[in-house]
């Protein structure tokens, strides 16, 4: 997980020495004490400053165990801030906000995108001809040409970030509710890219691509009776910090299902149809 507190100097040049000062590998062990200090679970994998005149953002990034980890980051940062002004080069810093942007979180951003958040998961599936065929009643092509012409030359025309999918956000965000997750985070954690290979015989390799999936199996509405059960069901393990990780995969394998199906009815025509049938109640 990350957090990114956002500081201020009187100038550029102080601005610089406290990002020097940070990089320095003997004095991030000493941030990471403190960080590490707030938590049993919090372990601090690093600490990248971007200046911006006398601005200073800390992107921080952590393990938070099996917590999604915002709760848990923010005080091993806060926990940082605080030693920080006890040394020289922050002496005359301002904290603006223990969150700048930079993290950054409820955003989708090129940031998250590449350099991840939360999980960063890939699945993929060949699928064969006659199962295309019978089943999703369509094609290898069709599906390959379909995917390459909506998913990534529409969605670029659209200048989206992560939206190279067809509806990664409809799952995300219902497995989201299902199992106690931020809902407000479902937006950037649907960032998602599929992929789509035709290969010998008329086979289908599919993968989806999820840099951006911030989960947790325990904290905040995860403790919810039914969100527990259904956590219960889909990611129990005796070991400890794994089962967030589980459900990460869980939900890029939904994800990826999900993709097949619509870009299946969309091939076949099925879309409007099975709509019109199945979610419209009787009078």
């Amino acid at each position: 997980m990350t957090r990114a507190p956002l500081i201020k100097f009187s100038c550029g040049r102080a601005a610089k020495q406290a990002a020097d000062w940070i990089l320095e590998p003997d004095n991030f062990e000493k941030l990471r004490a403190q960080f590490e200090s707030t938590s049993r679970f919090a372990k601090l994998k690093s600490i990248n400053p971007k200046q911006a005149g006398k601005l200073l953002f800390l992107r921080v990034v952590a393990a938070t165990g099996d917590a999604m980890g915002m709760n848990m980051i923010s005080k091993g940062c806060e926990k940082m801030l605080q030693f920080l002004k006890t040394v020289d080069v922050f002496e005359n810093m301002t904290v603006l906000s223990l969150s700048g942007n930079y993290c950054v979180d409820k955003k989708p951003s090129a940031m998250n995108w590449i350099n991840n958040r939360g999980y960063s998961i890939s699945c993929d599936v060949t699928l064969k001809c006659d199962v295309i065929k019978s089943v999703l009643k369509t094609s290898a092509g069709a599906l390959a040409e379909l995917n390459s012409s909506k998913n990534h030359v529409g969605s670029s025309l659209a200048g989206c970030i992560g939206g190279n999918n067809a509806h990664a956000s409809n799952i995300v965000a219902g497995i989201y509710l299902a199992t106690g997750q931020d809902i407000a985070q479902a937006g950037t954690s649907s960032m998602a890219m599929v992929n789509m290979e035709c290969l010998d015989r008329g086979d289908l390799y599919v993968s989806v691509t999820m840099p951006c999936i911030e989960v947790g199996t325990v904290g905040g509405g995860t403790s919810l009776a039914a969100q527990q059960n259904n956590l219960q069901l889909l990611t129990s393990t005796p070991d400890v910090n794994i089962n967030a990780a589980l459900l990460a995969q869980v939900v890029c394998g939904a994800v990826l299902a999900g993709e097949i199906s619509l870009l299946s009815a969309l091939c076949s025509g099925d879309l409007v149809k099975s709509h019109m049938q199945l979610n419209r109640a009787e009078r």
